[in-house]
């Protein structure tokens, strides 16, 4: 059985950072794309980042230059740090393995304020 399971998220204030982190079972993420998904109040879920088999690197526009994503192969386990956060990056984070199937994890609450 695949489990994916987020931790991490909070509370936090406009300019600080947090660290979300996607402990997978059932899996080897060294096999599959990993990413990091969002979804605000009254919004689509969006990509907000991603990394390849071969360690290529996606980010959304609205993130790039505060987000980091990184995987520990040895863990089993994907990171994703936020620095920098601002309101708008108030959302419930999810994380996503995709190979053939797609497996998500229940989501983290990140919540930012001004």
């Amino acid at each position: 059985q695949v489990q994916l399971v987020e931790s991490g998220g909070g509370l936090v204030q406009a300019g600080g950072s947090l660290r979300l982190s996607c402990a997978a079972s059932g899996i080897s993420i060294s096999s599959y794309v990993m990413g990091w998904y969002r979804q605000a109040p009254g919004k689509q879920r969006e990509l907000v980042a991603s990394m390849s088999t071969r360690d290529t690197i996606y980010y959304a526009d609205s993130v790039k230059g505060r987000f980091t994503i990184s995987r520990d192969n040895t863990k089993n386990t994907v990171l994703l740090q936020m620095d920098t956060l601002k309101p708008e990056d108030t959302a419930v984070y999810y994380c996503n393995a995709r190979r053939v199937s797609d497996y998500w994890g229940k989501g983290s609450l990140v919540t930012v304020s001004s």
